[in-house]
């Protein structure tokens, strides 16, 4: 990303840590072009409302009909309204009845964009926000298992950022397009923690969350007992917010740009590499949580305190190859 050293910052390092462009240059302006276009379809199908679409479908209607029977003149037929088309229908397949169901997200949505680093200029800008909303809404609607969860914006603001400001304008033009579908690559690699169904199982956020544990425990047993067998400080209670939203909440906006090139840098992948900075950042304050009680240290670990994140990323670099299977 923006400090990515991996690649040319100009020519998609972020779209290639993510797995969005292929590795063989050569290939980049067919599947940029591609995943583009994909993306202008997504728009035409996912951001219309109810009577834009049905205007569509009928007008796609009349024109094969009119291919059909050789048609060319007269007045065109009154389309009959069904049931299933009708603004109050409570049918499933009802284009309305989605529509009214789906506002309570569209409405979390347009807050949470709102509220998307107010004291940042570059997301107060109203063309900006725009696009956040956009790729949100469309997120929601193509990937209906994780749809909308609160706090997505946090995770989509840095790949919007960091394409956006592309130095090369012919990406930076493109940038809501392909920040969308980085974003699905992002997301993909922890999809499992966003799953409420999933919430319980071995993939779920309750085993990450144990995985943690194991991980602390590995490397820091005095610690951990502190922490879970005398205080009762579990994971559930600090690291959720953190594994969920990537730690976007925990530093600042450009010290976790900086976390994620390593994140997303990491030949372990972004999930295990999470892991192990959550329980560097456990081990760099363990001094003050071992000397305090559950309210303490809760408020320490729910706001967590300014530290260098190069020596954080050191303490999770020497943690490598001990995850717990």
């Amino acid at each position: 990303m923006a400090a990515a050293r991996t690649y040319d910052r100009s020519c998609g390092s972020v779209q290639l840590l993510l797995g969005y462009l292929p590795t063989e240059r050569s290939l980049w302006p067919y599947e940029l072009e591609k995943k583009r276009s994909q993306y202008s379809a997504y728009k035409d199908e996912f951001l219309l409302n109810p009577s834009e679409k049905l205007r569509r479908i009928e007008e796609s209607k009349l024109s094969r009909k009119k291919e059909l029977t050789g048609e060319r003149n007269g007045l065109l037929p009154r389309s009959e309204v069904t049931n299933e088309e009708h603004p109050l229908s409570f049918g499933k397949s009802s284009l309305w009845n989605q529509y009214f169901q789906e506002s309570e997200i569209l409405e979390q949505i347009d807050r949470d964009v709102k509220r998307t680093h107010p004291d940042k200029s570059f997301f107060s800008a109203k063309s900006n926000q725009e696009s956040l909303r956009r790729i949100l809404i469309i997120f929601s609607r193509l990937y209906p298992s994780v749809r909308y969860v609160q706090g997505l914006n946090e995770v989509l603001a840095p790949l919007f950022y960091v394409l956006k400001n592309d130095l090369d304008t012919s990406n930076s033009t493109s940038a809501e397009a392909d920040t969308f579908f980085c974003f699905v690559e992002l997301i993909s690699g922890f999809k499992n923690n966003y799953c409420k169904h999933l919430d319980n199982s071995r993939v779920g956020i309750r085993s990450i969350l144990s995985k943690l544990s194991q991980l602390l425990k590995k490397h820091d047993e005095e610690l951990w007992r502190h922490m879970e067998v005398i205080t009762k400080v579990y994971p559930q209670y600090y690291a959720f917010r953190w594994i969920t939203l990537l730690l976007t909440m925990e530093f600042s906006f450009n010290v976790c740009i900086h976390i994620w090139d390593a994140m997303l840098g990491d030949p372990e992948g972004p999930p295990d590499t999470l892991l192990r900075i959550c329980c560097a950042m456990l081990i760099l304050v363990r001094k003050r949580l071992l000397v305090g009680d559950f309210t303490a240290n809760i408020q320490l670990l729910q706001h967590y305190p300014q530290t260098n994140i190069d020596h954080l990323l050191h303490i999770a670099n020497r943690l490598r190859g001990t995850m717990p299977s």
